[in-house]
Formats: C-alpha cells, structure tokens, sequence
C-alpha cells in the first residue's frame, strides 16, 4: 500500500539531495512558489498518522506518480504546503500512497506501484486515482489520508473502499507541491473513517477552517436537503431511498427535490478539461514507460482541439451558477456517490474501464463545490453524497457530521 514509508528525522535522511530539484522527466514536482525547507521534519509529531497520495511532495522522497516514468525523478527539495501544515499541526507522517498512475484513472489498477487490497470490499476495486489513501484508512494503517480530486478521486475510492471522503472548495485548499502543477479541477482533501477526523485534517490545512457544530434538534428551522433525481441503477436507487426514509424519520429534516439537468453536460466538459490538462502536463513523457491504459487515454487527450476546451469551459461556468442557484433554497444536495456497483477487481486487472462511475462525482469538480461521501453499511460499496455551496465547507462538513450520527457506518477490522 506504501510507496514509501517514511522515517521523518532529516539526521537520518541526510541533506546529500538538497540541490535537487525534483524535476522528474521535464516536470516539476516541487510547486512554485514554496518556502518549506523541510525544517518541520525533526520530528514526526504524536498526533494523528497521516500519509499522502504519491503526488505530493514530501522533501528527500521522489514524487512518483504512480509511474514508471518518475521511477528515477529527482528527490523533493521541500515539502507541498499541506505536508508542512500537517506536521505543524502535530500529524505523524507515515508514508506516501500507491495512486492510479498520474492520478489519471478510476480503477486504481496499478501494475507499476501495485493495486491496494479493498478491506472491507476485497471483491472490487479501491477506486482512483486516490486508491491508496482510501485503501489505508479502511485498512486502519493511518488515521487519515490525504489525497487529490480532479473528477472525483477522493470521493469514488472511497465510496469503493467504505470511508469518508471530502473534496472540499476548489482552491480552498493549496495545492503548492502537487502534481500536476496546474488545474482548473483538482483539489487536495483527506480521507478518514469519519467526519470529526476529516475536519481535524481541514483544520491543519487550512486554518480558515473552522468546525461548526451543528444538530437538528438544536437548528431552529430544518436542515433542508435537495434530492438530486439523476440516473442510477435500480439496486442504488433501493439503498438511497432507504437512505431517505430514514431520515425524513427525523422532525428537523425537510427534503426537496430538484434538478440539475445540466450535470450530464458538465460530465462530458469535466472529461474534456481534465485529458487536455493531462496532455499538458505529461504528454512528453515516453510511452513505453507508461501503463497501457494512461497511454492510450493520452494519446487520445492530444486531439482535443482549443475549440473544445472552450466550450467546455463555457459549460463550466454556466454549471457553476446552476448548481449555485440550486443551492438557493436548499443547504445541501444529497445523491448517492456511485451510480451503480463499482468493478470488480479482477475485470478491472483485465483492463475492463468504466469512467461512468464517476457520473455523479465529476460534475462538481466543473463547478468547484465542495462535497462528500458518507459509507453506508452495505455488504456492497454505497455511499451518499452531499454537496454544499461554495466556500460553505465547514457548514456541509457539520450536516455531514450529524447525518453520519444518524446513518449505519461500515463495520471496520480494527
């Protein structure tokens, strides 16, 4: 599950790297703009252990990707912000996660790093990109993870994996010394087993952060839930709407329905803007040394036009507004995370794809809203998510908070 487990002393670690620059290939790895020497690394901290995705640099450790074409990338000379912010914040950093090679996929199937054991769900995949730190947190080996989320890699894994996952606010989070290096879509959030540990996560990594406390019973009007009406297997929809009926048990509960009809189009833009960032950023890199799968969506990425990529972001900002005037009247969105049963893991060894799995997740990428997945007991992945308005994190981490009080969570090994 590791790539790298880490001892974090520098004396042990030795200063020979210092002058590198982590380039890796053409690519940085390093972030510009970072200030972190790594002087925070004297000691682990006895807080909370934490690990992070293979895409954020840990200084003295190569930012590998996931791939063969970093194998002998030049070690990190400073740590991303939120390592730094992490460790300042007194989180034990363990290791560094296997991930779905440069963090282009949905699987999790890694034949270069290794595929990491689902714990709870070991018939199907982790999820991708971020399958490790979904692996690890369901696996009990850290206390949270942090990963990244360009169209829906926090929050499908864990869906797949039975944890909880928070993507929160596009740029709410600093995503210096991570990769790629440029994104209109990506955002570095945590994983953990619950919401109390994702908000101490947040809290470390960005101290605008502040945890609300929040119950129905204490709310003096109803939490008022918009339930998105999208397409989803019929086996989804029973366990949503068993999902529903247990809270509307609740007096302080109000539902609404609405739509968002438009999510579709912002599916097919979240795929257009995320391979043409891709190809930007690793379409130099050679062939050979890439996973068959990761050449060929490349290869595809390299023949989208400027013409599309416009329209996408066309899409982009209309969908944003959309989702924001949905949010008007409502204080969260819920709808399940995954449309339909993830794969299994042996037809995703044998190259099976399905980037519809993250019809429900992507979408708010393209519109920057924050959002999270909630496990349900389930002897199958399910998960429900919430959606809450821009820069409204902390109010929709403390909804998520209380409907996790009130929903069976996964029964976890340790």
């Amino acid at each position: 599950m590791f790539v790298q487990e880490i001892t974090m002393k520098v004396a042990e670690q030795g200063n020979a790297d210092s002058g590198h620059s982590n380039t890796g290939s053409g690519h940085s790895n390093t972030g510009s703009g970072h200030s972190n020497t790594g002087s925070g690394l004297s000691n682990t901290g006895s807080g909370l252990t934490v690990a992070v995705k293979d895409n954020i640099d840990v200084v003295n450790y190569v930012t590998g990707m996931g791939s063969a074409a970093f194998n002998e990338a030049e070690k990190a000379v400073q740590n991303a912000d939120i390592v730094e912010q992490l460790i300042n914040a007194d989180f034990q950093l363990t290791g560094k996660l296997v991930m779905h090679e440069l963090a282009f996929g949905m699987t999790g199937v890694n034949g270069f790093s290794g595929t990491p054991a689902n714990t709870l769900y070991p018939n199907y995949i982790p999820g991708g990109s971020s399958s490790g730190c979904a692996a690890a947190v369901a696996a009990g080996v850290v206390d949270v993870a942090i990963g990244t989320d360009t169209g829906g890699s926090i929050r499908l894994p864990a869906a797949c994996c039975g944890v909880v996952g928070f993507k929160p606010t596009f740029g709410r989070v600093s995503r210096n010394g991570v990769s790629p290096a440029s994104s209109s879509l990506d955002c570095v959030g945590p994983f953990a087993r619950n919401v109390d540990l994702i908000e101490r996560a947040m809290r470390a990594m960005d101290q605008s952060f502040i945890s609300k406390e929040l119950t129905a019973q204490a709310h003096d009007k109803p939490i008022t839930i918009g339930l998105l009406e999208l397409k989803c297997e019929d086996e989804v929809k029973e366990k949503f709407n068993a999902v529903i009926q247990r809270l509307n048990s609740l007096s302080n509960i109000k539902f609404e329905t609405v739509a968002l009809p438009s999510c579709g189009d912002a599916f097919d833009a979240g795929m257009i803007l995320i391979a043409s960032e891709a190809f930007t950023e690793f379409g130099d890199l050679p062939k050979e040394k890439l996973g068959i799968d990761i050449a060929a969506r490349l290869h595809a990425a390299s023949k989208i036009s400027e013409k599309e990529v416009a329209a996408a972001q066309e899409v982009q900002a209309d969908f944003k507004e959309a989702v924001n005037q949905t949010l008007v009247n409502v204080d969260v969105l819920l709808l399940p995370t995954l449309p339909a049963k993830p794969l299994e893991i042996q037809a995703a060894k044998n190259a099976a794809i399905d980037l519809a799995a993250s019809a429900l997740v992507r979408p708010f990428n393209v519109s920057g809203h924050p959002a999270i997945s909630l496990p349900i007991e389930s002897d199958e992945p399910f998960s429900v998510q919430l959606v809450g308005a821009l820069n409204e994190d902390e109010t929709l981490c403390a909804i998520a908070g209380f409907l996790e009080s009130q929903l069976p969570k996964p029964d976890y090994p340790n």
